[in-house]
């Protein structure tokens, strides 16, 4: 089966503490050249995404906070998916000592242990928001906002079904993107969980697994419906 398209996730995917080895970065240049549609799907917010990778002109779409922004390289469009959050949410949670705290257009982001004073938050604002978790990080967001609803919105923008991605992926918050496609990739290096859920897992960790399946991409050697092995 020929995939048309591979999505992936940026930390601990694409990228080894933050950047993307020279050999992963001409992987996606050789699907590119092939007319496969590159897809970036991560829990970053978008200015911090520009400031550790400099080609996210060789992505169709990037998917930021983790579903709740759409960015498109090719037009500099930014376009939200999701609404902010209510005034003061973000002082809230600085009050109750909440550190490192970001903020997008609508995640709200910190770490481990401040995911109880998120939920108090939450709680305190009558909102109907979750919180997702990424080996460590915390992140807030709008119930039913997430890598899955983000990509759906992707691959519409591109005219792609999702049974033609390839999704690849390490943690938690990739279990769902990665089961909105037509197949599940886990890097060696992802959490137990995700490996036991992928449809493939490769050889090699982060980018050096990317670059793995870029290359079965491009030589057609995924079989149909994958197959829960090495790649």
């Amino acid at each position: 089966m020929k995939f048309v398209a591979l999505a992936t996730d940026y930390d601990g995917t694409l990228a080894r503490e933050g950047a993307v080895a020279p050999a992963t970065v001409l992987a996606l240049e050789r699907l590119k050249q092939a007319g496969r549609k590159l897809i970036m799907v991560t829990g970053r917010e978008l200015p911090d995404l520009r400031g550790v990778f400099e080609r996210l002109e060789l992505f169709d779409a990037v998917v930021a906070e983790n579903g709740a922004l759409l960015f498109l390289p090719a037009t500099g469009e930014e376009r939200p998916l999701a609404p902010p959050p209510p005034p003061g949410f973000v002082q809230a949670l600085r009050d109750r000592g909440a550190e490192p705290l970001s903020a997008g257009n609508s995640i709200v982001a910190t770490r481990e242990p401040y995911e109880t004073a998120a939920l108090e938050v939450i709680r305190e604002f009558g909102l109907e928001w979750q919180v997702i978790f990424n080996k460590g990080a915390v992140m807030c967001l709008p119930a039913g906002v997430n890598k899955a609803s983000g990509l759906a919105a992707a691959l519409a923008e591109l005219e792609v079904s999702a049974h033609d991605v390839v999704a690849v992926g390490d943690a938690e918050n990739d279990h769902a993107f990665l089961a909105a496609s037509g197949l599940a990739v886990a890097v060696a290096n992802a959490v137990a969980s995700l490996k036991a859920e992928a449809d493939l897992v490769t050889e090699a960790p982060d980018g050096a697994g990317v670059a793995e399946l870029a290359d079965r991409l491009l030589e057609d050697r995924i079989p149909s419906g994958g197959l829960r092995s090495g790649v």
